[in-house]
């Protein structure tokens, strides 16, 4: 296989701001493997909460080149289990999972979705995320982008008063995602009302290792609660059944799809729902996140959306939220200047 880095740095359209951190533009790292006459694509983003950059990306990945290019390539599990005794981190092992997928769905001549033996004819809409902000700024994004659903980002002190100023403007359903910033008898006194208010689930309320404060939240909580930031790896299903209602999974953080699709599988041993979440990638994380969709509950792949330019084709997510699929096979990735 022949192996290409390339680094960007993507403009978002609007300030992206969490509890913990705000943005205005997101580094990524694209890895392209080609054999045959063939290329795929993956992607991972820096992230300043794992201490990722891309610098950090490319020098593991660099540093095992000639293995790389020398690999035997035959299917995307082999080579994820010889990036995992590598050593590599997980959003570095990411990237080169998928463009490993992508590349072998090409070389296959199917879409990955179809490979997996699912099918597109039902999945779930993707939602809307709406950064935290002053309301008038928040409501102005919505205002901007009508959407059946939005994931509202909150924590701050007066989370109930945003979420209640914003469904005066709309009636799409709501997802509430507090990255680690409230309390455990906070999120049980606040899921009756966000009830109330429209919500559909609370994502990752408490900090990730509290799973004691997680499970006496789920048993007492209005609303069903999704981990996130408390499910990173595999190992990390099995300690989130039984805390939790479902699982957020991220590619980069569990470190590709091969991954995820045992954490699918695991997740529905332990009936636990399964939502799929992005990084603010372009088109290129966000179509491999796609080809996983029949399989999922609930989805956040609107990365690609938040950007003020793309700098891939992939799939293609319309005004009615409906999902293209592109014609071409594995995630179905070009990149826009090739």
């Amino acid at each position: 296989m022949q192996l290409e880095i390339k680094k960007y740095v993507l403009q978002l359209k609007h300030t992206f701001t969490i509890s913990r951190e705000s943005h205005d533009t997101q580094d990524t790292l694209i890895v392209c493997l080609t054999r045959d006459g063939h290329t795929g694509y993956g992607e991972s983003t820096s992230n300043p909460y794992y201490r990722i950059t891309l610098e950090s990306m490319q020098k593991e990945i660099e540093a095992i080149r000639p293995e790389i290019e020398k690999f035997p390539f035959d299917k995307p599990e082999e080579f994820h289990q010889f990036l995992l005794k590598k050593g590599l981190s997980s959003f570095a092992v990411c990237a080169l999972d998928l463009a490993a997928h992508d590349l072998y769905g090409k070389l296959k001549g199917e879409p990955l979705y179809k490979i997996w033996g699912t099918s597109i004819e039902n999945y779930p809409i993707t939602n809307f995320t709406i950064g935290l902000d002053k309301i008038e700024v928040m409501l102005a994004k919505m205002k901007e982008k009508p959407w059946p659903i939005y994931k509202i980002k909150l924590g701050t002190k007066n989370d109930l008063d945003l979420v209640s100023e914003l469904r005066k403007h709309t009636s799409s359903v709501f997802r509430v995602d507090a990255n680690c910033a409230w309390e455990v008898d906070q999120t049980i006194a606040y899921s009756e009302k966000l009830k109330e208010l429209g919500v559909e689930f609370i994502e990752q309320p408490l900090v990730a290792n509290d799973r004691r404060g997680l499970k006496k939240v789920m048993e007492n909580s209005a609303l069903p609660i999704i981990a996130d930031e408390s499910c990173i790896v595999e190992e990390d299903v099995e300690k989130c059944a039984g805390i939790v209602d479902g699982i957020n999974i991220k590619l980069t953080k569990c470190g590709g799809l091969t991954p995820a699709l045992r954490m699918i599988r695991k997740a529905r041993n332990y009936d636990l729902k399964v939502m799929v979440g992005c990084m603010t990638e372009s088109s290129v994380g966000i179509s491999a996140i796609a080809q996983l969709l029949p399989q999922l509950d609930y989805v956040d792949m609107d990365g690609a959306m938040l950007l003020k330019e793309d700098i891939a084709h992939g799939v293609v997510i319309k005004d009615d939220a409906k999902v293209i699929f592109p014609k071409l096979n594995g995630s179905g990735i070009t990149l826009l200047h090739e």
